[in-house]
């Protein structure tokens, strides 16, 4: 037998013996690993189901792991862990396949203060309505949770209050549900009676704001799909945006979401250029690291707000000290300096209009250097915004975000006006415009003869974050959308090799080890758990393999597009001790739904194998009854011989080579029951 390569014929189960001597794959002193023991599907809960709680991983390498490995130009590979934009392709409700809704229970987290809190932003309500409308009308089983604050400023409004407007606006029947879990047995009853059900307000539950495990469970009870269309709660830690994507098969984003998802992208980009950054507000330190990266991309800067002090004050202009954050002008001065570099031009307030202190209804202008003692600042003066029309009007792209004043007169409203309809004259001059935060996306609203012209986001928040380089926890909880960026001539030596595939991939050690043996095939592992795909990122990246690779991502939603993508052949596909939940009978086994299982059918070769393996017969006989109910006839079990137990079951690993969780099921006595699915020509057989 040759040890070189992976056949894809009839002969597919005897070229794996003899077995592998694991010895020869692995180093003489393996490291150990201790660790907590994750929830991901190969990892086990060890302590719940055998009385222990730590076990040992052995590593290919000696060295700890903190960071995802490097390309030869010093770049991180950052597919596992968000850190890059590539977490920002998100699986969304528009690319998902609508005949997956039909029966399914969906949760939507909507965000009510579109509604209640009247949103400047129609397009995007109408987006938000439409997901919900979208869901319902594809035959799914709704269920909305978000949360709301007061009506009138004093009091509460009650979940029924909010169904009933709710009602209003979608033109269904929107019923409270009855707790929190919502969808229970029980509550087949009352979707009979209704088209959507409405969960309490999550503003009345602590263990929302900290994500806590136990309560997005109690959401998600008896749920399928997750939709998240609550893009302006993106930056936070929620359990009803983070926690709650963990308990369900498919997590996407909803129509409004990737709207705006889709404008925080535009803020990246400097394709169209001068491209002018306008910042407004305060608190400089918050903002340091976004404030760095708009001056290292844009083509200007335009401080207006309480932060144009900080400028000033750290280029040595007198400023009042009631204007003057603490701590900020080294922050202010490494700004000043990143600009000063790339030669680019930034703008502070030349003059001001000032309110005095003693007769507030008297106004006066002074230079910003020559404001005298009680006179206060409410406005920028004529220069400043002579001066700041003059860059604005030779841009092609332009970003307000934060608001223009810093006073507390009568006049502090002006200068958002000032600038919307500045901006109203410049958009019409071909320019790209975007709109951040609410002060500023009112001021346009009230001003703008259309709002074409206007990439519009009402959380300023969300873009901070971003801009700072943080991971926004709403965005990286959804499904991943492949291909992104997925150059599978960088990630193999040879792209055009046959592909194995390994579902749950946990430690990777199955894979990596299979990946030494077998040069002349690919093999890659899709595993959910984001510190796990880490870890074997590094061990690709120390040991040298070429042939060998690891993607963090939720495979039952984005198999079909990553394999699709593939420029080779897939000849197999592994899936092997699924984590099952004991809790609940009714939802074990989630991974293997209908759709990775005909995604898997669909790009299988002919004759390409799908192994299957669990320790619970129960798993085994759950997935063998997948793949033939799902499998459209072209998946056939292609055990045989003497290899067989009495149960039918494989005897031996077919690869002689184990996975961690199978060589202790084994060390213990336990049984594995395994099974090998070939795909058959069904072409062929209707021929014949």
């Amino acid at each position: 037998m040759s040890h070189g390569s992976l056949l894809h014929n009839s002969s597919f189960l005897h070229q794996f013996h003899p077995p592998i001597n694991l010895s020869m794959l692995l180093p003489q002193r393996p490291c150990i690993y201790s660790g907590k023991i994750t929830s991901s599907q190969s990892s086990r809960d060890y302590q719940g189901r055998y009385g222990f709680c730590r076990v040992q991983f052995r590593v290919l390498h000696r060295h700890t792991i903190h960071s995802c490995p490097k390309f030869s130009d010093g770049t991180e590979t950052k597919i596992c862990d968000g850190e890059s934009n590539t977490f920002l392709h998100v699986q969304t409700l528009r690319n998902f396949p609508m005949e997956e809704l039909f029966g399914k229970s969906v949760i939507v987290r909507f965000d009510a203060s579109l509604l209640l809190q009247k949103a400047v932003d129609l397009q995007s309500v109408n987006r938000a309505l439409r997901t919900i409308q979208y869901i319902y009308n594809a035959g799914a089983k709704v269920l909305i949770t978000s949360n709301w604050g007061v009506s009138d400023g004093t009091m509460l409004l009650s979940t029924q209050c909010v169904a009933d407007y709710l009602s209003s606006v979608l033109q269904l029947k929107v019923v409270p549900a009855t707790g929190i879990s919502g969808y229970t047995e029980s509550k087949f009853g009352e979707l009979e009676k209704a088209d959507v059900l409405l969960l309490d307000n999550l503003s009345q539950f602590r263990e929302e704001a900290a994500n806590c495990t136990k309560f997005s469970k109690k959401l998600s009870l008896g749920v399928d799909i997750f939709v998240n269309d609550a893009f302006s709660q993106s930056h936070k830690m929620l359990a009803s945006t983070v926690a709650v994507a963990r308990s369900c098969y498919a997590s996407v984003a909803g129509f409004r979401f990737e709207a705006e998802l889709s404008q925080l992208m535009e803020v990246t980009k400097t394709a169209r250029q001068p491209y002018i950054s306008i910042i407004g507000g305060g608190r400089l330190t918050e903002k340091a690291a976004a404030l760095r990266y708009l001056a290292s991309k844009c083509d200007g800067l335009v401080f207006v707000g309480t932060l144009a002090f900080q400028i000033m004050h750290a280029l040595g202009m007198p400023v009042s000290l009631s204007f003057v954050e603490h701590g900020a002008i080294r922050d202010a001065l490494e700004i000043i300096q990143l600009a000063k570099n790339r030669n680019i031009p930034i703008l502070y307030p030349k003059d001001f209009w000032c309110m005095n202190d003693s007769l507030p209804k008297l106004l006066d202008i002074f230079p910003s250097d020559g404001i005298i003692s009680g006179w206060t600042p409410v406005n920028l003066g004529p220069s400043s915004w002579s001066e700041i029309f003059s860059l604005l009007s030779k841009s092609k792209k332009i970003l307000w975000i934060g608001p223009v004043e810093f006073g507390s007169s009568r006049q502090e409203t002006h200068g958002s006006s000032q600038l919307a309809v500045m901006l109203e004259k410049i958009s019409g001059n071909n320019c790209d415009v975007i709109i951040v935060g609410n002060a500023a996306c009112k001021a346009v609203m009230a001003t703008a003869s259309s709002l074409s012209a206007y990439n519009i986001v009402e959380s300023a928040s969300v873009i901070w974050e971003f801009l700072s380089g943080r991971t926004l926890p709403g965005v990286a909880a959804l499904d991943r959308a492949y291909p992104i960026e997925l150059d599978w001539n960088a990630i193999f030596a040879d792209s055009t090799q046959p592909l194995i595939v390994d579902i749950g991939s946990g430690n990777g050690l199955f894979l990596l080890r299979m990946a030494k043996r077998w040069r002349t095939s690919n093999f890659l592992g899709l595993e959910i758990n984001k510190k796990l795909v880490r870890r074997c990122l590094e061990c690709v990246s120390q040991s040298g393999l070429r042939n060998g690779y690891f993607i963090c991502t939720n495979a039952t939603s984005t198999f079909h597009s990553i394999i699709s993508s593939y420029p080779g052949e897939l000849a197999l596909v592994s899936i092997q001790c699924p984590n099952p939940d004991f809790n609940n009978t009714e939802h074990r086994w989630r991974m293997l739904q209908r759709r990775l299982v005909e995604a898997i059918a669909d790009h299988l070769i002919i004759n390409g194998k799908v192994f299957l393996q669990s320790d619970i017969e129960a798993v085994a006989i759950r997935m063998k009854d997948q793949f033939t109910m799902y499998g459209k006839g072209r998946l056939t079990v292609a055990n045989e011989g003497d290899d067989l137990d009495q149960g039918g079951w494989l005897k031996e690993n077919p690869f002689g080579i184990r996975s961690d969780w199978e060589q202790h099921v084994i060390d213990r006595g336990g049984p594995m029951y395994r099974l090998m699915l070939s795909k058959v020509d069904t072409d062929k057989n209707n021929k014949s």
